[in-house]
């Protein structure tokens, strides 16, 4: 099952629904990680250095929050530039899985907490249609991310 099936007008509604909210990469990155904090404080657990910050205004301001935030939007653009091509798709998703898995040890149902709250974040700004041309893109991330976590034996 690693290969993908986006037909070529899902590939392309995907990629511009991606585009609005990755213009502000950086905010709206920060923006994804802070609510995650926030309605999830668990995950917290995962960041030493996130640990003590319990105000979202706090997280906002804090430039390790900000950076994260950056990455986690960075390799998911990574990602959309090859959804017509699942070889380097998962070229991208396959490293980064691993780490989580074996060296981080984060929970993978953290991808999806994260991944609804993108979508989330894309129907608060640019309405339901953008959200439900991306919902295919986020699956596929969980989808291929969990089964890098059952190969590392997780």
């Amino acid at each position: 099952s690693s290969t993908m099936s986006f037909s070529e007008a899902e590939v392309q509604s995907a990629r511009g629904a991606w585009e609005k909210i990755y213009v502000d990469a950086e905010d709206n990155g920060t923006a994804v990680l802070v609510r995650m904090f926030t309605e999830h404080p668990d995950t917290k657990s995962y960041f030493a250095h996130f640990k003590g910050m319990d105000s979202a205004e706090e997280m906002k301001q804090s430039d390790q929050v900000r950076g994260h935030g950056k990455r986690v939007f960075t390799a998911i653009n990574d990602m959309v530039q090859h959804l017509d091509n699942s070889e380097a798709f998962l070229g991208v998703l396959n490293p980064l899985g691993k780490k989580h898995a074996t060296q981080l040890k984060i929970d993978p149902k953290n991808f999806r907490i994260i991944c609804d709250i993108i979508l989330q974040l894309m129907e608060e700004k640019f309405g339901g249609d953008c959200k439900a041309s991306f919902e295919k893109v986020t699956n596929e991330i969980c989808t291929h991310l969990n089964n890098i976590y059952k190969e590392a034996g997780w």
